[in-house]
């Protein structure tokens, strides 16, 4: 049987009520359109659902109509809602007077390209990812943005600010700044929900390596899952997020993906690391190169150091993913490579020795990135360093066996960083994407499109008088 027939077989035998269409916007968030079970049948999978990708950030106005296809193979009943909903992600086309075609800016469509230009240049026929996640869980938060007025609020009952509060209720377990790495209850006061966060991701098809709390004493988390291909690991990213958000809020709080929500703690990062494989036999391994890595997976380095700037424009696409990037914590500053150094962008673990789990992870990303951009161009640059045989060894980029934080400050100049802004990073982008391009994988109207919107994003917020600014200039 057919899999689009299994899955209407499926909601007869499942008592399904609702069919719910989720789509990626340009910016990486899920929106979604919902039917009623009586009216999906198989000329759904067919001719799709139509929609404004106007409102998506994609198409102007005037050619804004596109059509979603349902993906058979991502039905899953949706744990999070009432009525008895299957949930499908797809692809989406634009609409053409003979057939349909896909949109090329659509952020799924863009990963899948990379992935055939790799297969194309015959280096390698998958590449695996695993990424980290990290994440505050909040008790509550609160904001607010208007012409007289600017402010945030952000609490958790295990946060170190809270040692003094006298409720009648406090047990004085919370945790010292900066002091929450691995540890325990009754400190880890968060860790049921995760477990159950984890167990919820293992049902929806994502298996998770393990999960605890992170060195952000006021609710900073981590859940790290095993390697995947990179297309599905996009999907499972916003799946991941999907279910943190959600059930985090059916127990009454609240998780954020923001790398930097609390000043003078840690931020959160998206670690992703890497490898590929070629007919199921690493490309990356290698017995006798620096740190058992082969030469492409040093060229491969190479193509993402090259590019690191530009990169932080799609992994990194937040003005508050600078607020992380800052020395004095554990997120990366410099261009460079080396082995179980977390100060160095590009780190190569040095417990994975096997030949099958030799990879590397770049540290810098952020879970503000839209997932399938972010992965996309990661590949793109990695290739694009094979193809040029970029050796970061020569090039300068390390390997860094040392701490870069502790540089003196001649020897830090010397060292190529990472952008400070949101706008370097876009400048960088505006003068190198053309490794982005090749094999039209990332269309240069999305390129534009990217550019445009993120640097009226940032000039929002750089006009926006700051608290910190009342602060250090009232009185003058």
């Amino acid at each position: 049987m057919e899999k689009s027939k299994q899955v209407i077989q499926m909601c007869k035998e499942k008592g399904i009520q609702m069919i719910d269409f989720k789509m990626v916007d340009l910016d990486g968030r899920w929106r979604h359109i919902t039917i009623p079970a009586e009216r999906f049948g198989e000329s759904v999978f067919q001719y799709g659902i139509g929609f404004d990708g106007s409102n998506y950030g994609y198409a102007p106005v005037e050619k804004s109509d596109m059509v979603f296809i349902p993906n058979p193979e991502s039905a899953v009943i949706d744990p999070f809602v009432e009525v008895p909903t299957l949930s499908m992600t797809g692809d989406v086309c634009i609409i053409g007077k003979e057939e349909n075609k896909p949109f090329d800016q659509y952020p799924k469509n863009v990963a899948v390209r990379a992935v055939e230009y790799m297969k194309e240049g015959g280096v390698a026929d998958k590449m695996l990812i695993g990424p980290e996640f990290e994440f505050y869980l909040l008790d509550n938060v609160c904001f607010d943005v208007s012409p007289q007025g600017a402010y945030y609020s952000v609490d958790t009952r295990q946060a170190q600010w809270n040692t003094g509060v006298d409720s009648g209720q406090n047990l004085g377990y919370e945790v010292k700044h900066k002091g929450g790495y691995h540890i325990a209850p009754p400190q880890d006061i968060s860790y049921n929900l995760r477990s159950k966060m984890c167990l919820c991701m293992e049902e929806w098809g994502i298996q998770v390596k393990y999960h605890h709390h992170e060195v952000g004493g006021p609710g900073q988390l981590e859940i790290e899952v095993e390697l995947g291909e990179m297309v599905d690991m996009a999907d499972k990213t916003m799946i991941t997020k999907y279910i943190v958000k959600n059930m985090a809020a059916k127990e009454g709080r609240t998780a954020t993906f923001m790398p930097k929500p609390i000043y003078q703690e840690a931020g959160s990062g998206l670690h992703v690391h890497m490898l590929l494989l070629k007919d199921g036999q690493p490309v990356f391994y290698d017995k006798n190169g620096y740190s058992a890595l082969s030469k492409t997976a040093h060229y491969f380095i190479g193509g993402l150091l090259k590019h690191a700037a530009s990169l932080c424009a799609w992994t990194n696409p937040s003005t508050n993913s600078y607020k992380r990037l800052v020395p004095g914590f554990e997120a990366p500053v410099t261009i460079g490579y080396a082995t179980s150094n977390r100060s160095a962008v590009v780190r190569i673990p040095a417990y994975a020795k096997a030949p099958e789990a030799k990879r590397f992870e770049l540290r810098s990303p952020d879970a503000t990135a839209n997932p399938y951009y972010a992965y996309g161009a990661i590949l793109m640059a990695g290739l694009d360093g094979i193809e040029n045989k970029i050796d970061p060894e020569k090039n300068g980029w390390g390997p860094y066996d040392f701490n870069l934080y502790n540089l003196s400050k001649e020897q830090q100049e010397k060292i190529q960083s990472l952008p400070k802004s949101l706008e370097e990073a876009l400048d960088a982008l505006e003068k190198d994407h053309d490794y982005l391009t090749k094999g039209g994988v990332f269309p240069e109207r999305l390129i534009q499109i990217w550019i445009e919107r993120k640097r009226k994003e940032g000039r929002r917020i750089i006009q926006i008088p700051h608290p910190a600014e009342f602060d250090t200039y009232y009185d003058l």
